[in-house]
């Protein structure tokens, strides 16, 4: 691999019920893999969970995204994944979570990853574009969740990001048209609907 991703949450409860442990536990469990990864010439993210709301916790608290973002600079880490887990988040709080990050990472290194539980992710990777972040994990189709947070849905659908970023004027290197045929190919080899509102507008457009 060339980069490796470490992952930690910005919530205790979610942390325990995910992977077993403390937030400083889990700090510790990474240090030893982040050193080896780092010798070895590979690059090391930090996904930050959580960063805004919490299926046990409920909301959170900037400082506490920003204690874990401390952390993981703190071990070697390179960059970090912002990530709306359970898909809560709307654009201010995603942006106080970010200028949280702030205190740690520079902007190019800080990603957005934002789920579309309740219809916001478009809304908030909007919101962390306009506070200088370039870099963002989608999903084609909208696929995705967690078993760890009941109801949370897919990443924010590729298809909606790159609509939305040309018509911007931002380019993406990306071709739309395919990234649809791509998106209705798995959706249909996995018996549903794309979860993407431009797909399906695309895709009932072709067949109008």
């Amino acid at each position: 691999p060339d980069e490796i991703v470490v992952f930690g949450s910005a919530s205790e409860a979610f942390s325990q019920k995910n992977i077993n442990c403390s937030i400083a536990e889990s700090i510790e469990r990474f240090a030893p893999v982040v050193e080896a990864a780092l010798a070895a010439g590979i690059a090391v993210r930090g996904a930050m969970s959580c960063t805004v709301g919490c299926p046990y916790e409920g909301e959170i608290a900037p400082q506490q995204v920003a204690y874990l973002a401390g952390l993981m600079k703190g071990i070697g880490v390179q960059r970090v994944d912002v990530a709306d887990t359970i898909g809560v988040g709307t654009p201010r709080k995603v942006q106080r979570a970010i200028e949280a990050t702030l205190q740690h990472f520079g902007i190019d290194a800080i990603s957005g990853h934002f789920h579309d539980t309740y219809g916001q992710a478009l809304s908030n990777t909007l919101a962390a574009l306009e506070l200088g972040v370039w870099n963002f994990q989608a999903s084609v189709a909208g696929l995705g969740g967690c078993p760890y947070a009941k109801g949370a849905t897919g990443n924010v659908a590729t298809e909606d990001v790159v609509f939305m970023l040309h018509g911007m004027g931002i380019e993406t290197g990306i071709d739309l048209d395919k990234l649809v045929d791509a998106g209705a190919y798995i959706s249909d080899y996995l018996g549903r609907k794309p979860n993407s509102r431009v797909a399906v507008a695309v895709l009932n457009k072709r067949a109008g």
